[in-house]
């Protein structure tokens, strides 16, 4: 820090020191400016320069410093000098010192801070430069965080001083307008029934509907800022357009469709999407067939002899595809035009925030709903683009079962499909970046599942990063990164398992300057709109889960929102969002896991009931596992639940139905569980709880009273 910082540095402390040590912050309260405000008000009759210079100076300092107390000084200078003559003082005052705080926050820190996060600053930075004036304008107008605060901040961004003052000049006119009235108000206020006069009243008003008037208003201009140079139909074609057949786009067109809407949903490819077709529905069809065959392998594990059971593998993709065929008309076309939807097959653009164009066909609509999904996210990994590789979207294409199975990838996708594999006696091999398999779950949840793995032949190489792809003497190998060292592993097909990306290009929304999240998926707001007001977007284009069931969650919101929400809109609600993995063991969750606590800096107790003491768990042979449940320290609030084990997928429900509807662990103990049945280890589990709480004090008095019985 040079000498002139320094400095700088040094006067800012001794001036905010001198107001809390000398205990100024009593002269800004307002039992303070009732006692004295006759007195101020005489003092400015007389001297009416002196007392508005002082004011003026004052509120510039205070505000500068960003010390406490502008908002009794604002009802003060109301209450002094009256609404005109105030509102002159406050106006100014405010945006001067506002600007010198932004000033001294860019002189001393600016510099330091770019130069230190300069590279995750450089959206918020371009953001700033693009549209600065405006998110400044909404700041002023809707305070989401306190004036000092954006003061400060955004002295640290490229936004100019000039525009930072005039923005500021104008964006707090209508709030200080609000306040300086309610402090003229107050001046009038001399006895206890002054509390209900008009003016008094009507002032707390415009203060308790004052930020819902300027979110209203804010909300209008930026809906006329996006919808600017785009001309409005006279009338429309149909109410909701939506784009993309898969789980999101099916319920967006179904709900818009019972409510008596017209609506067109729009799919290039296969009505179901991912889901149906490459996703959900197959993965678990050959789950099954994989376990069925994993279990007749543990036949003397339930007194048999032995199980020799025959396949082909062939045959049992060709079941997956029945299985799919199966579920196919639930999501089909004619389904759907049943329901009152009008199916078009064909690839949609959008030509303007009211008009879908089809094959050269243009449809006028009242909203839009982008339900595209996402696609496998295939890694630039040198070599890999000369191979023939595998994702969850070409892999149902197998008849030949692979003899050496490479997985890219230990997330939930990889973990599946691995298993899946070597139970049907590939030789997998997982290779996953991250130090070890499901990253996003705890230590201890991923460690019971890879011992599975480890036990069934996979090879696990966590903490290998992925570098080349190459052929040598015909065979195709993949050279990885370990602490420094090559590891190479030969294979015979690959399987690119290592997330997905979202589907955002090439159906316009380019030429309409819809903003993109870091991560690629469409950004949106808590109504899951755009920046078009008319477009929304649900599913896996959205975020920020990758679910079907999610997915379904958002498209109600979407549907109900683009369809009634002139009237009323509703808030995408992600308190309670319940995921399973299904591996063997199976991986069930709700809420937050320890190492989310953790790093969110949540207090959290654990309450672990171990599966091999469940004894429908034992006389099923899967006396493994556990279930873990995080509570509100001393309280038997749920805050997130894990489970490992048989269907844990589907005992995670009731922990998914207490957290939504707001009861404990206590009720769970006190509910009548079936024995003997998997679904009693959730009721253990809270038992572990009461255990961990029961009342010391309490039994040591009912003992002695047991004692004096005998």
């Amino acid at each position: 820090m040079n000498r002139q910082k320094g400095l700088l540095l040094l006067v800012i402390i001794g001036l905010v020191g001198a107001f809390f040590f000398f205990d100024l912050t009593q002269y800004f309260t307002l039992e303070y400016l009732q006692t004295q405000r006759d007195a101020l008000i005489e003092w400015r009759r007389s001297e009416p320069l002196f007392a508005a210079a002082l004011f003026f100076v004052v509120y510039v300092l205070v505000t500068a410093l960003s010390l406490p107390g502008a908002t009794v000084m604002t009802l003060a200078v109301g209450a002094v000098f009256g609404l005109l003559w105030g509102l002159l003082l406050v106006s100014f005052a405010s945006t001067i010192g506002a600007t010198l705080a932004f000033v001294i926050a860019r002189f001393l820190l600016r510099d330091t801070v770019q130069s230190r996060f300069g590279d995750r600053l450089k959206s918020i930075n371009a953001g700033i430069e693009k549209d600065g004036a405006f998110y400044l304008f909404t700041l002023r107008l809707v305070p989401l965080f306190p004036f000092f605060v954006i003061n400060l901040v955004m002295g640290l961004t490229p936004i100019k001083t000039i525009t930072f003052y005039w923005v500021s000049q104008v964006g707090m006119l209508a709030g200080t307008i609000v306040y300086v009235n309610a402090g003229t108000q107050l001046a009038g206020l001399d006895s206890l029934s002054g509390i209900l006069s008009p003016g008094l009243i009507g002032s707390f008003v415009l203060l308790g509907f004052f930020p819902l008037l300027a979110k209203k208003f804010v909300a209008l201009v930026k809906a006329r800022r996006a919808m600017a140079g785009w001309k409005r139909p006279a009338k429309f074609d149909r109410n909701l357009v939506v784009i993309g057949g898969g789980s999101a786009g099916l319920v967006s067109a179904y709900i818009a469709a019972a409510v008596k809407s017209k609506v067109s949903l729009i799919e290039k490819h296969k009505m179901g999407g991912d889901c149906l077709n490459t996703g959900c529905v197959p993965s678990k069809a050959l789950i099954r067939s994989s376990r069925i065959l994993a279990q007749s392998r543990r036949a003397q594990e339930w007194g048999f002899d032995a199980i020799d059971v025959k396949y082909d593998f062939a045959q049992i993709m060709e079941r997956v595809q029945k299985v799919v065929g199966e579920v196919e008309p639930h999501d089909s076309v004619e389904r759907y035009s049943e329901l009152g939807v009008d199916v078009i097959q064909g690839e949609a653009k959008i030509t303007s925030p009211y008009v879908v164009e089809v094959d050269g066909r243009e449809i006028t609509t009242r909203g839009i709903v982008v339900a595209t999904g996402a696609r496998p996210f295939v890694p630039p990994i040198p070599g890999l683009d000369q191979i023939d590789y595998l994702t969850s979207d070409n892999l149902w294409q197998l008849r030949e079962l692979p003899q050496r199975l490479l997985v890219l990838g230990g997330g939930p996708i990889g973990c599946e499909l691995s298993q899946a594999f070597a139970r049907f006696s590939s030789q997998v091999t997982m290779v996953e970046m991250a130090p070890r398999l499901m990253i996003r779950e705890d230590e201890d949840v991923a460690a019971l599942v890879t011992e599975r793995f480890l036990a069934e032949g996979i090879n696990v190489l966590a903490g290998h990063r992925a570098t080349e792809f190459k052929v040598v003497d015909g065979e195709k190998r993949l050279l990885c990164d370990h602490d420094g060292e090559t590891v190479e592993v030969a294979f015979d097909q690959v399987l690119v398992a290592v997330g997905r990306r979202p589907n955002t290009q090439g159906f316009g929304l380019e030429a309409l300057d819809v903003p993109l999240n870091p991560n690629g998926t469409i950004e949106t707001n808590e109504y899951l709109e755009t920046r078009i007001p008319t477009i929304y977007a649900c599913g896996d284009v959205a975020g920020p889960y990758q679910f079907t069931h999610t997915a379904g969650h958002q498209a109600w919101y979407v549907a109900v929102n683009s369809l009634f929400g002139s009237f009323k809109k509703f808030k995408v609600d992600y308190s309670v969002i319940p995921f399973a993995t299904f591996t063997d063991p199976e991986v069930g969750r709700v809420g937050l896991n320890e190492q989310e606590a953790k790093q969110q800096g949540i207090d959290y107790e654990v309450s672990r009931f171990d599966l091999s003491e469940l004894d429908r768990a034992i006389a099923e042979g899967e006396a493994h596992g556990m279930v873990k449940v995080l509570t509100v320290p001393g309280k038997d609030k749920i805050l997130g639940a894990t489970i490992v084990g048989e269907n844990a997928g589907e005992l995670i429900g009731e922990f998914t139905a207490a957290m939504r509807h707001g009861f404990g662990l206590n009720k769970i103990l006190g509910t009548i569980h079936i024995y003997p049945t998997l679904f009693e280890a959730n009721k253990y589990a809270a038992g572990v709880w009461k255990r961990n709480h029961k009342p010391e004090n309490l039994l040591n008095w009912v003992e002695r009273f047991h004692a004096w019985r005998r």
